[in-house]
């Protein structure tokens, strides 16, 4: 059975796991599709539960994967931005042979406020806005495979009086298709939530990382776990390096919702003051009374607005990272 990530693709696949339509295949091979009995505690819409179509759309995606020899990784990963930040847990990590369900903290795309253009950012507890243009910095909704891991060297930032620890960040790329085909060019993917600030160069010509003249980047290290991305899915550090190390060399599936479709429903239910569940959407009731009703921001639509802004307001020229006073 083949499977895209596009909304009227995945409700076929959910009609399928549901038991509303039959695919030509083996009664064992049917069954496979069906939702584990032991998963039906961990769904619904409370504390560390997932919501039952962002689980089987994931399940689609990933089951779809598994039979197309795609992937061959015994977990997946699914993602629900409507959901509020926090420690409570938005990202998904499924193990169905172990039987191992966990539900972690994930930031969502920030987006940008551009004067002439628009204010499409996203505050730190709820996401409003979603879009696949070209440096929107936002979320897009959808089917991703996890591809390769590029592991880079920050810097340095201090632990204690008289020791500094290095910052190494793993990166893991997204490849997606359908609304999500673009995401390689965005540079969208997964990484830990944290970052240097305020960053200056030390003299420190024992470093393997320094540079010709024996300096390396240096600054405060931040853990934005409770914040928001570039578009990325960025998680708590300890979360992150347990991801790299499940997808290394051995790629699964992400499903992130809401898709495009979904966003536009919900936008018009909103408007027509129709009940989500009458209507049969989904959102969560707490991020929508923050944000009211949701919008996706098309490449099409804002794409050529975010170019003609790029070319409005160029860069100024590179300015040199200034020495740290401390040498």
């Amino acid at each position: 059975m083949q499977l895209r990530s596009s909304v009227s693709n995945i409700l076929s696949a959910i009609l399928v796991i549901t038991g509303q339509a039959a695919p030509p295949q083996s009664f064992a091979a049917e069954q496979s599709w069906r939702i584990p009995a032991w998963l039906n505690p961990h769904i619904g819409e409370g504390k560390g539960q997932i919501a039952q179509v962002v689980l089987q759309r994931a399940r689609a995606l990933y089951l779809s994967k598994v039979h197309a020899g795609t992937v061959k990784n015994p977990c997946y990963f699914a993602m629900d931005a409507t959901r509020p930040n926090g420690l409570e847990g938005r990202f998904y990590i499924i193990c169905e042979a172990k039987q191992s369900f966990s539900a972690v903290a994930a930031g969502h795309g920030g987006g940008r406020h551009l004067k002439d253009i628009g204010d499409f950012t996203n505050g730190k507890r709820c996401a409003k806005n979603f879009g696949n243009a070209m440096d929107s910095k936002l979320t897009t909704g959808g089917g991703y495979v996890t591809a390769e891991t590029k592991t880079s060297f920050k810097g340095y930032y201090r632990i204690s009086p008289k020791k500094d620890e290095v910052l190494l960040r793993s990166f893991v790329q997204f490849d997606g298709e359908d609304g999500t085909a673009n995401a390689r060019q965005r540079e969208i993917g997964g990484h830990a939530a944290v970052l240097l600030r305020e960053v200056c160069l030390l003299k420190h010509p024992g470093s393997p990382y320094a540079d010709r003249e024996g300096y390396v980047p240096f600054g405060k290290l931040e853990d934005y776990a409770d914040g928001r991305s570039s578009g990325c899915a960025s998680w708590p550090q300890p979360v992150a390096q347990k991801i790299v190390a499940m997808v290394k060399d051995d790629p699964t599936t992400l499903y992130i919702y809401p898709e495009a479709a979904d966003i536009e429903a919900v936008a018009r239910a909103v408007k027509a003051g129709q009940p989500l569940s009458t209507a049969g959407l989904y959102w969560n009731a707490s991020c929508l009374n923050d944000i009211h009703s949701p919008k996706f921001w098309t490449q099409e639509t804002l794409g050529p607005l975010l170019a003609q802004y790029a070319k409005n307001h160029p860069p100024g020229p590179p300015q040199p990272t200034p020495r740290c006073k401390r040498q």
